[in-house]
């Protein structure tokens, strides 16, 4: 990684932070709480993040760059695979692995071992967050706690992300692990992907919203058109389907549900670009994109050398 040259002689410090942990442990609610802006998608479903997300606190002596990954999981696909190694990598480029653990959710000796090895990646220091603390018990709060001190030696931190309860401790608590260094990006950067990254991420979001079953997952997303310099922006974004069935189940009788969809969709792009928007919505089959090397490179996905 290249640092960039600091603006004036202040003492800064700086570094990469990966947000690890199982599906649904709350990572993307974390990241927007963090950051304080709404970067990654957000979902009750498990493994809603399926790309790395990269969002960046600046404050006037400190910058983390915050890594949000997919979640550790066991692999059934190609799809997958490259999520997995998408989380490995960010453990690898990071200076701080922060392990996220959702006592709702105890991990059985099968999870925690995929856990494990991706720590095993990890070259830097380990802070680990047990989350969710509105939502479990007591004893299951405990139960977690427990297993990551015996596992790892560190008190946890309690919070809940979704309240705000805990976030601006553990912030802190962050912070003072920063290496020494200048900040990696400006002062009033908050991301790195470019705005098309998260149009079709909102469009994706509101398909996990709408759609039952194995619709959501078998949806990918990609803008094929921004024209921002119309007034209301246009922007064109394709949804892929592994099988053509499942393109009638997302547009629906009549049109009625792609309406739906690009209705609410549109909404959420506007308060993000705070511009009008007019979204055309296509679906298209892409048979079996999950499996396919050449599906997921058009989609954007990078995979492990091994399986490239």
């Amino acid at each position: 990684m290249t640092q960039e040259t600091a603006t004036d002689s202040r003492e800064t410090r700086s570094g990469y932070i990966a947000l690890v942990g199982r599906p649904n442990a709350g990572k993307s609610t974390l990241l927007n709480a963090l950051v304080g802006e709404k970067l990654s998608i957000v979902s009750p479903r498990a493994q809603t993040t399926w790309q790395r997300v990269t969002g960046i606190r600046t404050t006037d002596d400190t910058q983390m760059v915050f890594l949000d990954t997919p979640g550790l999981l066991e692999v059934k696909d190609l799809h997958q695979r490259a999520m997995l190694e998408s989380a490995h990598e960010a453990l690898r480029d990071a200076e701080i692995a922060l392990l996220l653990l959702d006592p709702t959710r105890p991990l059985d000796e099968g999870r925690r071992a995929v856990v494990l090895e991706a720590l095993a990646e990890a070259s830097g220091d380990l802070v680990v967050v047990v989350n969710k603390i509105d939502a479990a018990s007591p004893d299951a709060v405990g139960a977690a706690a427990s297993w990551a001190r015996g596992q790892f030696g560190k008190q946890p931190h309690l919070l809940s992300a979704r309240e705000g309860r805990g976030v601006q401790e553990l912030t802190s608590a962050l912070e003072s692990l920063l290496p020494p260094g200048p900040f990696y990006y400006p002062a009033d950067e908050i991301a790195l992907q470019p705005v098309r990254f998260f149009v079709a991420e909102f469009v994706r979001e509101t398909v996990f919203e709408q759609y039952d079953d194995e619709i959501p997952y078998a949806v990918a997303t990609q803008v094929e058109e921004f024209r921002e310099g119309e007034d209301p922006v246009y922007i064109g974004v394709t949804l892929f389907v592994e099988r053509k069935s499942q393109k009638g189940i997302l547009i629906g009788k009549g049109g009625r549900a792609i309406r739906s969809l690009g209705t609410s969709a549109r909404a959420r792009i506007e308060t993000f670009l705070g511009r009008r928007v007019y979204l055309d919505l296509w679906v298209k089959p892409l048979s079996g994109w999950r499996r396919k090397r050449q599906a997921l490179a058009r989609l954007g996905y990078r995979l492990p050398e091994e399986d490239a």
